[in-house]
């Protein structure tokens, strides 16, 4: 340990809730902790890093760390709050939810596009999870503490989203999605000249952290070719079948697919 890297300062009897946690990899070389965070922590700046560090909140091994710490192989870096993460703080909210079935034991809601699915970093408010939350009572809870939520879409991705109403519902309906035993059917709109009229798509997906400005990194997500290293390439969907073209041209076309796995 770097011993002058380290603040027993702000030691203390507070309860604090974590926010974050990361073990970093046998093979990590040294890197400073405000910077291994920015890569890890979704919308997280340097600046707000380093202010976390200066109030005693970054830890390293369970002791307080200054933001010029080298992060090295087995290290777990916490970054800990004096308040639980806003994203566990739910709270119903009078927001549009477009129902599109219902019964005794889930539902099934048009989620619609730019609206982020549950609460998370950068994202408290007006969620799905937030308007569920206000129309229907008593949704049950899942291991990660968002109500009757299953699965997820992307924020700005528009399609049906399943919701369970019971413990029940949420036990078989969460096995179904982990088991892959759910089909999902899809419009997608390819551009090309999509000559089979049935066939399967499959390619890895995984993420690529590169440098944008002096105080900052982005993290993309790369498909196919681009996710040349097994350790962050994940296999994503797999296209089993094009069901019917809605509209077809020499260019692009409008398909119905059948996905029978995603990642």
């Amino acid at each position: 340990m770097e011993n002058d890297n380290l603040d027993p300062e702000f030691q203390g009897e507070q309860v604090l809730h974590e926010h974050f946690s990361f073990t970093a990899d046998l093979g990590q070389e040294p890197l400073r902790v405000d910077k291994y965070l920015m890569n890890r922590v979704e919308n997280a700046t340097r600046n707000k890093i380093q202010n976390a560090a200066k109030e005693g909140s970054i830890f390293v091994n369970d002791v307080v760390v200054k933001s010029s710490y080298k992060v090295k192989g087995g290290d777990t870096v916490r970054v800990l709050f004096g308040h639980p993460p806003y994203e566990n703080l739910l709270v119903g909210e009078d927001l549009p939810i477009d129902v599109v079935y219902e019964d005794d034991s889930l539902i099934i809601v048009n989620k619609a596009a730019g609206m982020v699915v549950h609460p998370g970093h950068g994202n408290y408010s007006g969620t799905l999870i937030n308007g569920l939350m206000f129309h229907f009572d008593n949704l049950p809870q899942n291991d990660k503490q968002r109500p009757g939520l299953v699965h997820r879409i992307d924020k700005d991705t528009t399609g049906l989203l399943v919701v369970a109403k019971t413990e029940s519902a949420m036990t078989h309906l969460s096995k179904q999605f982990f088991d892959k035993s759910s089909e999902r059917k899809y419009f997608a709109l390819v551009w090309g000249d999509v000559k089979a009229d049935s066939g399967t798509i499959e390619g890895n997906i995984g993420t690529c952290t590169f440098f944008l400005r002096s105080d900052h990194w982005r993290t993309s997500v790369l498909v196919g070719a681009y996710t040349t290293t097994p350790k962050c390439a994940k296999r994503s969907a797999t296209f089993k079948d094009v069901l019917g073209f809605v509209y077809r041209t020499c260019q692009w076309a409008v398909t119905l697919l059948l996905i029978i796995a995603f990642r």
